[in-house]
């Protein structure tokens, strides 16, 4: 058991964490009040619920700082195939909310496997990489870190909750500080901007445009004497072409219509302030009516009416552009980058391989919930239901992402020795 020495624990993170948990009870306590409210401790309510988990978040804190480094090493494979039985159980035995069937009922809570998912992916993808500790330049090593990243994107997104599965893509990037050649991530995003312009532009607008960029890239290349293969180009826009065929299938029979009406929404194809876009215009709306200094605390027109639907989960951000407006918005994406940055900057002083990937793999995790949440609230990223962490309701997402920061603080707090 680790001695608790407060002086040798990341001490501006965990100032940061109390500020984000806290300003997010009273960010849910003000989306979700009404006049019968009688106390915040009150189970039945929204903001109860939460500070249950919170209270059960700060247990597992007591557990986890005194846990030696050692545990979530020698548990990371098991808790990763416990994660993976429990979305497959899904199926069988998952609540449906909200068109996904991504939830197990126990009693009165609700708990969503997808959470513990990242966190053990987390750990296992650590753990891989560490024993390797090698740049990933094997194909067997990319494949199998291809595999544990793709069976839980693969199982959430057939619940289905593809928004979810979308922030497993968070692993590319302590992937790529451990040697993934870049190329890789360069052709990933030549994939995904295929797949864009094919929805904006159509199948035969987009093989044009692709067959023209390929031609001018060759020539290019060509008058600067740099030695290449027609051949490979040949290939590459032949696979290109290929994904750009295949895009409306994907897009026709593996996204839900609600999904392809907000894609269609943010790339211009719809205009539906009433429909599908009233949660972000309305959430674009009540941010705008926070105005430099916000109308304050449970005095926002937007959050007290009820204009924001799920304003206390996915669009909590409403809320505190509203009420506390520009300046409080800064300080609450201040505070989200400053603990992102310390979390990566401090992984760079790890001895350990397996602490160093896990805690950027937590930072990576962190910035896409960020990153995406405050996007779909000022209608950047079409509405995929991802919570901001800390902040937005939801007992699940607070609980695994105080485990994932406890995990953190344990690894830091021992960073220059080896457990």
């Amino acid at each position: 058991m680790n001695s608790l020495n407060i002086l040798k624990y990341d001490l501006i993170s965990i100032l940061s964490y109390c500020l984000l948990v806290t300003f997010g009870i009273i960010n849910i306590y003000s989306s979700s009040f009404n006049e019968s409210f009688t106390s915040i401790f009150d189970s039945s309510t929204i903001v109860g619920k939460q500070i249950i988990f919170l209270i059960a978040s700060s247990v597992t804190f007591i557990i986890i700082i005194f846990t030696k480094t050692n545990f979530f090493d020698r548990i990371a494979l098991l808790l990763y195939f416990g994660s993976i039985l429990l979305l497959l159980s899904l199926f069988l035995f998952g609540v449906e909310r909200g068109g996904a069937k991504s939830w197990y009922l126990i009693g009165p809570i609700s708990f969503q496997p997808t959470e513990l998912a990242k966190l053990s992916t987390a750990l296992f993808l650590a753990k891989f990489l560490s024993i390797i500790q090698t740049d990933l330049n094997k194909t067997r090593d990319i494949f199998i870190v291809s595999i544990i990243i793709l069976i839980p994107i693969i199982l959430i997104t057939l619940q289905p909750d593809p928004g979810s599965a979308l922030v497993f893509l968070a692993f590319i990037f302590p992937i790529l500080r451990e040697g993934l050649d870049l190329r890789f991530f360069y052709f990933g995003l030549i994939i995904v901007s295929t797949l864009i312009l094919t929805l904006i532009l159509g199948i035969t607008k987009s093989v044009i445009t692709l067959s023209i960029l390929f031609l001018i890239l060759y020539i290019h290349n060509r008058r600067k004497n740099f030695k290449i293969s027609i051949l490979r180009y040949l290939l590459s826009l032949i696979i290109l072409i290929g994904i750009s065929f295949s895009t409306n299938y994907l897009f026709e029979n593996i996204l839900e219509q609600r999904h392809r009406d907000r894609i269609n929404l943010v790339i211009g194809k719809e205009v539906d302030d009433r429909g599908i876009g009233y949660n972000t215009n309305q959430s674009k709306i009540a941010i705008s009516n926070g105005g430099l200094f916000g109308a304050g605390f449970l005095q926002g027109t937007q959050t007290k009416g009820n204009f924001v639907p799920r304003q206390h989960t996915d669009y909590i951000f409403s809320t505190i552009g509203e009420e506390w407006g520009f300046m409080g918005s800064v300080i609450t994406i201040l505070l989200f980058m400053l603990l992102i940055t310390r979390i990566s900057l401090r992984a760079e002083r790890q001895v350990n391989h397996f602490k160093r990937i896990y805690c950027y793999c937590f930072a990576s995790l962190l910035f896409f919930h960020f990153f995406i949440n405050i996007g779909m609230s000022i209608g950047l990223i079409p509405s995929i239901g991802i919570p901001l962490p800390f902040i937005s309701y939801g007992g699940s997402s607070l609980l695994i992402f105080s485990v994932m920061f406890f995990i953190y603080l344990n690894f830091d707090s021992s960073r220059l020795k080896e457990d």
